[in-house]
């Protein structure tokens, strides 16, 4: 559609059509997140205690890390609870459902990718981000002292892959390859206060720019399996 054609109400109605579709996405994604939420409370009840823990967002959730486990003939019990489109506020409020709740022996975390738009938390997103995982870590220290706890880094993002949608790349504006060095730092500085352990499981991940390789990427920020497996096996030695 050529918008420079369009007249003043063509492009008023277009625009309000861009926003009740933007709406609806919001409440389906909403609705989405309830329901895991709810499917999880209702696993928790029968989850082995002292198992191990994955947690955070999509990036999190779309790791068959249990699968990968066992495939290599890994028995621990793996847990994963991850729920795509979470923000560490989301994390926060149900903090006991995915996490707390389970008192795992180990942790995995990967939150905060959510965070890092300045169209939700301004320009001060990345000092949000850091407060509320500075919560996140507190409150884990004092609910699961026992606990052992790996924050991992956040993954490289590809600005540059070819078919990207005005979607993909309002969700890639903030998250830059300085950004994400950024807050790896911050959240590193982070475990190192309440004395986890911060991981870098990033390697053979990236191209020759620095950035997500064009093979392991589906939209610029998430990532096929054969590039979970390399995470998997950069993790591994945390794991057993």
């Amino acid at each position: 559609m050529d918008l420079t054609k369009l007249n003043a109400e063509q492009r008023e109605l277009l625009e309000e059509i861009k926003k009740q579709t933007g709406s609806m996405m919001m409440e389906r994604a909403r609705a989405e997140k309830e329901r895991k939420v709810r499917n999880y409370k209702i696993l928790n009840r029968a989850a082995k205690k002292g198992a191990v823990l994955f947690t955070g967002s999509s990036l999190m959730e779309q790791f068959p890390v249990c699968e990968m486990a066992r495939s290599k003939g890994i028995d621990a019990v793996i847990y994963n609870r991850g729920i795509g489109g979470t923000t560490t506020d989301d994390f926060l409020r149900e903090i006991d459902t995915v996490l707390l709740d389970l008192a795992p022996a180990k942790v995995f975390i990967n939150i905060g990718t959510n965070d890092m738009t300045d169209r939700v938390y301004g320009e001060g997103w990345m000092d949000h981000l850091e407060a509320n995982y500075e919560k996140i870590l507190k409150t884990a220290k004092e609910r699961l002292p026992e606990t052992e706890i790996f924050c991992m880094a956040y993954y490289p993002t590809n600005h540059h892959l070819p078919g990207q949608n005005e979607w993909t790349r309002g969700m890639l504006k903030d998250r830059t390859r300085e950004n994400i060095a950024e807050c790896n730092r911050r959240v590193k500085k982070l475990a190192e206060k309440y004395g986890y352990r911060y991981i870098d499981v990033n390697a053979g991940l990236t191209d020759e720019r620095g950035e997500q390789k064009d093979e392991f990427s589906v939209d610029g920020v998430h990532m096929y399996a054969d590039a979970y497996e390399i995470v998997f096996e950069n993790l591994r030695q945390y794991l057993v």
